[in-house]
């Protein structure tokens, strides 16, 4: 059975965490002690009814004000499909933590309140689903019953949302109309929305295609570990641990490991202890190779016939993490994948106004949730490929050198000097 992770994004008060809410209570997923402390905790609350966002919504403070401030991630399963939510909130000064969430999502959902339409919070949360290069999109319109499910309402959404899909490159976008408070369109279709032809969210959620959306023809193999037992029984025994981002490696392959060049041919491939013919993306595997070759953490083990790029100095897209302001030449580490250097921000391009686009050139530093093109440097090669043609092999994240906190994430767009990464509005 297979996992689809995605997030829940939208403006405040938009519905995200009772709609998560009420995912996991239609679909049998909250135990019974879970929903008596919930019906406890909302025996004050006017409406009478049972608060389904306190399953989500965990911190004290979020319970006060009734709204989401971290990341709250819930997991669920049906007889289809296995599901990883990560609730993100919906306030301006928690973008980092809309991004943390995405980072991992194959699915975002969209929340649009039906009663105000399109609003500035929806074109942000949309830029960083477009900036995060996620593959599928669910534009949910929330709170139908306030608006007497009207067809109209719902039409005007749909035409408003697509042409702010449109300008930002938004693919495989689905729209749904739906009541999250009342279980319409939730898990069953609703009887109270006939004019709506598509499926549930569920049913969506449950039949959306992941596996395509993984990169099988361009191979990387991060290694994470080198296994040397150096036992009589196996003395010769050489393998290079891992997880496989994208592609396939097959026994006989010729590949070049990454930075230092050296070609070989892969002699062996293992899964869970087993030799196999093939190993694919997503699987976690030990490659041997015909050669002795000197590998070690970090190194990345590419097919030859897709290369992938090594240089010191690239261009990132950096929504910035930490209350300490980002200055240029600042140092850092870089950590992608398996592989970790020093690193240096050599200077800011520009900062980006996520509700807008518009760019700030030459800023003389960044703050807490900025979103800026930067230039960095590392001590040593580091292997990638831009984040739009690989996800997995494109981000990475600055690390502070004393406190050890994850201060940037980082998305790299070496090859946007030819090409405009952002798209225009």
């Amino acid at each position: 059975m297979d996992i689809l992770r995605f997030l829940t994004a939208g403006s405040v008060d938009d519905g995200k965490s009772t709609l998560i809410g009420r995912l996991l209570y239609d679909s049998k997923s909250i135990m019974v002690d879970q929903l008596e402390a919930i019906e406890r905790s909302t025996k004050n609350k006017e409406e009478g009814k049972v608060d389904l966002a306190l399953l989500t919504d965990g911190l004290r403070a979020e319970r006060e004000q009734g709204i989401t401030i971290d990341v709250a991630y819930k997991y669920f399963s049906t007889p289809k499909r296995k599901f990883i939510i990560a609730d993100t909130p919906g306030h301006i000064q928690y973008t980092r933590n809309m991004v943390t969430g995405a980072s991992n999502s194959d699915l975002a959902i969209i929340l649009i309140d039906a009663r105000h339409g399109v609003v500035e919070q929806t074109r942000r949360h949309s830029i960083i689903v477009s900036l995060l290069n996620l593959p599928h999109v669910v534009v949910a319109v929330n709170k139908m019953d306030l608006v007497e499910f009207s067809q109209d309402v719902y039409n005007n959404i749909v035409i408003e949302y697509a042409q702010v899909a449109k300008s930002l490159g938004l693919k495989n976008v689905t729209f749904i109309p739906i009541s999250a408070l009342n279980g319409d369109n939730i898990v069953d279709k609703s009887s109270a929305m006939p004019w709506y032809e598509g499926e549930s969210l569920l049913g969506v959620l449950e039949t959306v295609e992941v596996h395509e959306d993984i990169n099988l023809t361009e191979g990387r193999f991060p290694v994470q570990y080198v296994i040397r037992p150096q036992t009589d029984e196996l003395h010769d025994y050489r393998g290079y641990a891992g997880k496989i981002i994208s592609g396939i490696y097959k026994k006989g392959d010729k590949v070049v490991v990454q930075p230092s060049g050296v070609e070989s041919t892969i002699s062996a491939v293992e899964v869970a202890g087993e030799e196999v013919e093939e190993a694919f993306a997503p699987q976690s595997v030990v490659l041997h190779l015909a050669d002795d070759v000197d590998i070690s953490r970090g190194d990345v083990i590419v097919k030859q016939d897709a290369p992938v790029q090594v240089a010191q100095e690239f261009e990132v897209v950096l929504c910035w993490m930490s209350n300490t302001p980002l200055l240029p030449r600042n140092k850092y580490l870089l950590q992608i994948n398996s592989r970790t250097v020093r690193a240096v921000v050599k200077e800011l391009h520009y900062k980006l106004n996520v509700n807008t686009l518009e760019k700030e050139l030459s800023p003389v530093s960044a703050g807490l949730n900025d979103v800026v093109k930067a230039v960095i440097k590392t001590a040593s090669p580091v292997v990638f490929d831009t984040y739009q043609k690989l996800r997995a092999n494109g981000g990475a994240i600055l690390i502070d050198e004393t406190s050890n906190v994850t201060v940037g994430a980082c998305m790299i767009t070496t090859e946007a000097k030819e090409k405009p990464f952002w798209p225009e509005i």
